[in-house]
């Protein structure tokens, strides 16, 4: 599996660290993560350098880890504090720490080289910080895929028609081809669909009386971040992009962890424009986004088990696959270009 280390992966909300230790795993590697007194988050490998214990299985005094075998005590920097019955502590007495960063009520960790962690390149929104917005998180979506699989299905607008019938998808768009924008981060695949039947989701929350023009921008932020655009607005022939905020307009928000070469947590969120503070339409939003993405889940992990088995001829590429492919190279070409230095 073709991991790329030097980015920036969700380790989790927020809400999910407290001043406990919890075990974490990304890129196949373990972690070990808590809040300290101070309210910073800190992760740690969660492995002691002594025997091997996973540091998890110790206790958090103040704001050191205390091995669980021997009482080796780490601070939340990794450095070795305290060796009982033992004086001295030898200075390769250290747990590697990575870098972390907070917003937005999201966890990031790097997962690379330390000296190349630039806080200024983590993923964000503008409408994240916009009051005229809603921003209200979901799930963490564990679904048995590798990562690679997952993100190329959120730049996918090809698939909505077929997945998703009965909440983001129509057969009226079925048709309608796709613009792709793969030279750039991130990868974009757009469309509009105009002048159409709104489709379930927002028959719901649009009010609308009649036919409407339909956006879908489907943006995959390398390694693995999507956000997808999504609206609907009364039908225009004037309307272009520029205009998308005068309709209901939503953000779908991805954030995938690779936890392992065959297993991702989709940790999902929503932005939207309407009915901004809400509580009662964030929920049925929620409600209607958790059965679309859980048959993504079961289209995913039916995929991967297939490609787990042996593989006879060739698998057939089509021309809607032209985000995936680009992405599938991106990430190729990230992670060797990582090995030749």
């Amino acid at each position: 599996m073709d991991f790329v280390k030097n980015a920036w992966y969700v380790a989790g909300w927020g809400s999910e660290f407290d001043q406990q230790l919890l075990k974490v795993k990304i890129l196949d590697e373990d972690l070990v993560m808590y809040r300290t007194s101070a309210g910073f988050v800190t992760a740690l490998l969660d492995r002691c350098p002594h025997k091997l214990l996973p540091l998890s299985m110790g206790q958090l005094i103040d704001d050191n880890i205390q091995c669980g075998y021997h009482g080796t005590t780490f601070d939340a920097a990794g450095k070795c504090t305290h060796i009982p019955g033992q004086p001295r502590v030898p200075p390769t007495a250290c747990v590697r720490a990575y870098p972390v960063y907070e917003r937005h009520d999201i966890v990031w960790v790097w997962m690379g080289d330390p000296e190349k962690a630039n806080t200024d390149v983590v993923f964000d929104l503008p409408q994240m910080s916009d009051p005229a917005w809603d921003n209200h998180q979901g799930d963490a979506l564990h679904i048995k895929s590798s990562y690679i699989n997952v993100a190329e299905n959120l730049v996918d607008p090809a698939h909505v028609t077929y997945v998703h019938p009965t909440t983001l998808g129509s057969a009226s768009h079925a048709d309608v081809p796709v613009e792709y924008q793969t030279k750039g981060d991130p990868i974009l695949a757009y469309r509009w669909i105009r002048n159409a039947p709104p489709i379930p989701f927002f028959q719901e929350y649009g009010d609308f009386e009649g036919n409407v023009d339909r956006w879908q921008y489907f943006y995959l932020h390398l390694p693995s971040t999507a956000v997808i655009d999504f609206g609907s607005a009364d039908a225009d022939p004037g309307s272009t992009e520029d205009r998308r905020d005068e309709g209901i307009r939503v953000f779908s928000l991805h954030f995938l962890t690779p936890v392992s070469g065959n297993y991702t947590i989709d940790r999902w969120m929503h932005i939207r424009n309407t009915k901004v503070k809400d509580e009662a339409t964030a929920q049925k939003m929620d409600e209607m986004f958790r059965v679309a993405f859980s048959e993504d889940k079961d289209i995913l992990e039916a995929v991967q088990t297939e490609e787990e088995k042996p593989q006879n001829g060739i698998q057939l590429q089509l021309a809607i696959d032209q985000a995936c492919i680009a992405y599938r190279a991106r990430i190729k070409e990230m992670s060797e270009a990582e090995l030749d230095t």
